[in-house]
């Protein structure tokens, strides 16, 4: 798991102060793609790039805890696990297909500068 290429640094003091960390760039993340990173605090993060609104949810399957980054994020905006097919909506992570039955957590998000700053837990 990366957290991205050069977008950490004096950038990520200034965020950190604020709640939020630079964890990647928007050219790392492309219209309709998924990419993981880890936040300085461990937690694994799958961001995406949904009609160009960026977001993050836990990068953890909620049915067998299977990375959703390896998944696909499709044009309605559900990330599919690739492990079994559970798919969650990308904005508030609810569960769009089982076997899942729990949500996925989902970060709130900012992107300032071309960065892609990820801060707390919104669920």
């Amino acid at each position: 798991m990366t957290s991205g290429s050069g977008a950490r640094g004096e950038d990520e003091a200034i965020a950190g102060a604020a709640g939020f960390e630079t964890v990647a760039t928007l050219e790392e993340l492309p219209e309709g793609s998924l990419l993981a990173v880890r936040m300085a605090g461990g937690d694994e993060v799958c961001l995406f790039n949904y009609r160009g609104q960026i977001g993050a949810v836990r990068n953890v399957c909620t049915h067998a805890e299977f990375p959703l980054s390896d998944g696909t994020l499709d044009r309605d905006g559900t990330i599919e696990c690739v492990w079994h097919g559970a798919r969650y909506f990308c904005l508030t992570g609810e569960v769009r297909r089982g076997p899942a039955v729990d949500p996925v957590s989902v970060y709130e998000v900012r992107v300032e500068d071309g960065r892609v700053q990820v801060g707390g837990k919104k669920t």
